[in-house]
C-alpha cells in the first residue's frame, strides 16, 4: 500500500523559514520522481517543486526559486522542502506527490501525479 505523509506545517511570521517532510513508503524510494504542490483556499492545486529521482536534478515553480530546496533522503525514505524568507502568500496546504511522469520543461502539473499525500497546512501571517 502506498503512503505519503507529510509534517512540519504550521504557523509562523513572515520572512520565517519551515521545513517540511514526507514519510513514502509502499514505493521503491530511490526509484520514483517526487514533488511538491500546495493549494490555498479557492485556488487550484499548484505545483512548487520537484526532484527526479535519477541524478538529483530539481525544478522550482518562480514563487519557490530562490527561497525553496526541495531534497531527499534515501536511507530514510523522507523528502523535504526547506522553505526560506516565508511570505503570506506561501499560505496553503502543502501536499506531497509521487510523480508518474516529468515535464522537461518544469512545468509540472497535477497530471503528473500518481499518488497524493494528505496534506499539511502551512500559514504564514503578516
Amino acid at each position: 500500500q502506498v503512503q505519503l505523509t507529510e509534517s512540519g506545517g504550521g504557523l509562523v511570521q513572515t520572512g520565517d523559514s519551515l521545513k517540511l517532510s514526507c514519510t513514502v513508503s509502499g514505493l521503491p524510494f530511490s526509484s520514483v520522481g517526487l514533488a511538491w504542490f500546495r493549494q490555498a483556499p479557492n485556488n487550484e492545486r499548484e505545483f512548487v517543486a520537484a526532484i527526479a529521482h535519477y541524478g538529483g536534478q530539481r525544478w522550482y515553480h518562480d514563487s519557490a526559486k530562490g527561497r525553496f530546496t526541495i531534497s531527499k533522503d534515501n536511507a530514510k525514505n523522507t523528502l523535504y522542502l526547506q522553505m526560506n524568507s516565508l511570505k503570506p502568500e506561501d499560505t496553503a496546504v502543502y501536499y506531497c506527490a509521487k510523480l508518474s511522469t516529468y515535464s522537461e520543461s518544469g512545468d509540472f502539473g497535477t497530471h503528473n501525479v500518481r499518488f497524493w499525500g494528505q496534506g499539511t497546512q502551512v500559514t504564514v501571517s503578516s
